[in-house]
């Protein structure tokens, strides 16, 4: 019988640099006098994420959420916006707070993804654009997508929170539709502690947001957008450019885990491993499973209960789905065969430790765990 872990095992942990070299930072920080505002830090963090995204627009904002928000407004959607349910909250809520009506699509069964097989079905006159999600990491179908969005005349945004670093067939992730939003909050593979991103193709879309994010403040007596303060300062820059330094290794890590979990559980039954066994292709930002009720024999809930009583702390995401929050309830996209994929999916998701510094031999037994669980 295998014996559960003295601390807590949680899904994640931040990516942090050793406390001496954030000490020198915020030294170096604290000399300069300029503390937010777009300073040195800023300027250099910008810099290296253009190199290692290797994309030639970005702009980096306070946080993920803010960045969606704004880069929603810089390009002028309104009406309807197509968009999955099986995301994190701050997907949907940025278009709320633009006014927009999120039109739910169903997902796909393996990625994840939204479907573009449905998308086309739900285009209306009111329809401004499409809002996909790189889902934990594995992307979208953006040539599909691009390619209805072309034909219809509609914009095309991703949310790529999880997709740090991904790629599609050698191109950066951040290269595909008109804006890619990129979170940097302390649970994701890149940090700023809190933070986020937007990069684009559109040149003119640079002083657009840098003023929508300042108050839409231009000089010293103009301002000429009604804008927001989501500028990310220089203490989160400065840990940023530290971090930066060890995302490869920390890549190298997972994929190492990526194994021991493809190795000991691919042949448990009932449980489908979700994640991208391309790891090129993925960010390795979670390892995600779906818990089959019918033949692993115990449901999605009952393990994740289960898990805790040996310290073990995994994580029903995405639950519930954003079509589910009650001021969603009216609209005819939310009804449940509308999102039959989507709901089945939200069931079975289960998120299981994944980090670095979790090391083989403690994924080994969280695996051991698992099949003595679905044994009981």
């Amino acid at each position: 019988m295998e014996s559960g872990f003295e601390t807590p095992v949680y899904i994640t942990r931040p990516l942090l640099p050793d406390l001496q070299l954030i000490t020198e930072k915020f030294h170096d920080i604290i000399d300069s006098k300029k503390v937010t505002n777009m300073g040195d830090q800023h300027h250099e963090l910008e810099r290296q994420l253009k190199q290692y995204l290797n994309v030639e627009h970005m702009t980096l904002f306070s946080n993920g959420t803010l960045a969606l928000l704004l880069g929603i407004k810089a390009l002028g959607l309104r009406g309807e916006v197509i968009t999955t349910p099986f995301t994190f909250p701050a997907t949907v809520q940025a278009l709320d707070w633009n006014q927009i009506t999120p039109v739910f699509c169903d997902i796909e069964p393996h990625t994840l993804n939204i479907d573009p097989a449905r998308i086309e079905s739900l285009i209306t006159e009111r329809t401004s654009a499409i809002l996909g999600v790189h889902v934990f990491g594995n992307p979208c179908d953006v040539h599909r997508i691009q390619e209805i969005a072309d034909r219809y005349g509609l914009k095309v945004i991703y949310d790529a929170a999880h997709a740090f670093g991904s790629t599609i067939d050698g191109m950066p992730i951040g290269t595909y539709g008109d804006l890619t939003m990129f979170s940097f909050h302390a649970t994701k593979l890149f940090n700023t502690i809190e933070g986020g991103a937007l990069t684009y193709r559109d040149p003119e879309l640079v002083q657009k947001l840098n003023l929508l994010k300042n108050f839409g403040i231009a000089s010293e007596d103009q301002v000429l957008l009604s804008g927001l303060n989501a500028k990310m300062n220089e203490i989160q820059a400065g840990i940023g450019l530290e971090v930066l330094k060890l995302v490869n290794d920390e890549r190298i890590r997972r994929l190492d885990l990526l194994n021991v979990y493809m190795d000991e559980l691919r042949d448990v039954q009932g449980l489908k491993i979700v994640t991208a066994t391309n790891n090129l292709s993925s960010s390795l930002q979670y390892f995600v499973v779906r818990v089959v009720e019918e033949s692993f024999g115990k449901s999605r809930d009952w393990l994740h209960e289960q898990l805790k009583k040996f310290n073990i702390y995994s994580r029903k995401y995405f639950y519930p789905l954003c079509s589910e929050f009650p001021w969603y309830y009216h609209l005819e996209s939310t009804s449940s065969e509308n999102l039959e994929v989507a709901h089945r999916i939200s069931s079975e998701v289960l998120c299981l430790p994944f980090y670095g510094e979790l090391g083989r031999e403690s994924a080994r037994k969280i695996c051991r765990i698992i099949k003595q669980l679905q044994a009981m």
